[in-house]
């Protein structure tokens, strides 16, 4: 924790890769195991941003989690992660492979400074809605914000009032653009982009295999355990501090 946005909050997102229904539940029991880590450790939570599957599961999601080394810890968890399974959609029992990208950005406070000029801004209004007509409004309430120069898009319908909703957007965007700002310090300035377009085979950063054996195991780390429920119940802690240590001896 030697960085100076260790100790900052953290803004966490979680985005189905493709396969429709499949993808969109395991981000789903991504964001059920990160809500229980956030339990588990004493940290709070704010769910800014919600968007279920078309079916089931979730089609985005962005939480911001409050504590002390909240980014420090969760950093760790930013990447790509795969799931293997016998598909409770498929009538056949077929194993298959899903994939969702995790990305973390440290909240940043009034002193550090992110400039974001009003014409670099394509700002969209829509009507909220959700899976089973949850969270539908009858005004265009919903956000979309799309900064100009680097393509990134931050989305918010959770709130009834569209100026809320558009905080809440300019909020996550300060906290990406300030990301991607670290990793050009860096010489780093493609690595959230790569991670974007390449939630597929051979860029995960862990694998959580259901069958035809169980296991997590983490392709930076090397470390691994059977205890997949535990896992998925939040007990992530084991796999974060593996992460660190091996960060720490790399510097």
């Amino acid at each position: 924790m030697s960085s100076k946005d260790d100790t900052r909050n953290a803004i966490l997102n979680i985005h189905p890769g493709a396969g429709g229904k499949e993808s969109e539940d395991w981000a789903f029991m991504l964001f059920r195991m990160y809500k229980r880590w956030i339990d588990q450790n004493k940290f709070d939570m704010n769910i800014l941003n919600y968007q279920d599957g078309d079916e089931n599961g979730l089609k985005d999601v962005s939480i911001e989690i409050n504590g002390l080394n909240a980014y420090g810890n969760l950093k760790s968890e930013g990447g790509v992660h795969r799931l293997v399974r016998i598909s409770p959609f498929d009538t056949n029992s077929r194993r298959h492979t899903s994939f969702a990208s995790v990305f973390v950005y440290p909240v940043i406070d009034e002193d550090i400074d992110i400039s974001i000029d009003d014409k670099d801004l394509k700002i969209d209004t829509y009507r909220a809605s959700g899976a089973g007509g949850q969270h539908v409004n009858k005004t265009d309430s919903a956000v979309r914000i799309t900064h100009i120069p680097t393509g990134i898009v931050c989305q918010c319908q959770n709130q009834r009032s569209q100026l809320k909703n558009k905080n809440i957007a300019l909020k996550i965007l300060k906290s990406k653009l300030y990301e991607i700002k670290i990793n050009e310090n860096r010489q780093e300035k493609n690595k959230l982009n790569d991670l974007k377009k390449d939630i597929s085979w051979g860029s995960q950063i862990r694998s959580y295999v259901f069958h035809p054996y169980q296991m997590v195991k983490d392709h930076r780390t090397n470390y691994e355990t059977s205890n997949i429920d535990k896992i998925l119940n939040g007990d992530i802690n084991e796999f974060i501090r593996k992460y660190l240590l091996l960060k720490m001896e790399s510097e």
